[in-house]
């Protein structure tokens, strides 16, 4: 398994362990209504991306404050949470990162926008 992928699988692991998918059942008790499921996890997903959201707005005032040391802390539990995401819904996050950056690579200056 590459680094990333396990750094997905050990914080997924963690973030159980720790209570943070007591919620992730609620799906289950829907299979029976499609519509719904597919409801209920898009509302725990965005549950999720929420809290990559706080830990951004984490660093962006630990930035304001001029204390790089929680800056660092924060951008780490920025990717903490993604790797986390990314490890319950079976992302290969090394993969599409490196599709992406091979993408990224081919688009335009500034991917040919102002700013």
């Amino acid at each position: 398994m590459n680094n990333i992928n396990k750094l997905c699988e050990d914080a997924h692991e963690n973030a159980i362990v720790h209570g943070f998918y007591e919620d992730w059942d609620i799906p289950l008790m829907l299979v029976d209504k499609p519509n719904l499921m597919l409801e209920a996890e898009n509302a725990l997903i965005s549950k999720r991306l929420l809290l990559v959201v706080g830990e951004v707005s984490e660093a962006m005032e630990a930035l304001r404050k001029d204390d790089r040391k929680n800056f660092k802390e924060e951008l780490a539990d920025v990717c903490i949470r993604i790797f986390d995401l990314a490890g319950c819904l079976d992302v290969d996050l090394e993969a599409e990162i490196t599709r992406k950056m091979k993408k990224n690579k081919l688009r335009p200056y500034k991917h040919g926008k102002q700013f």
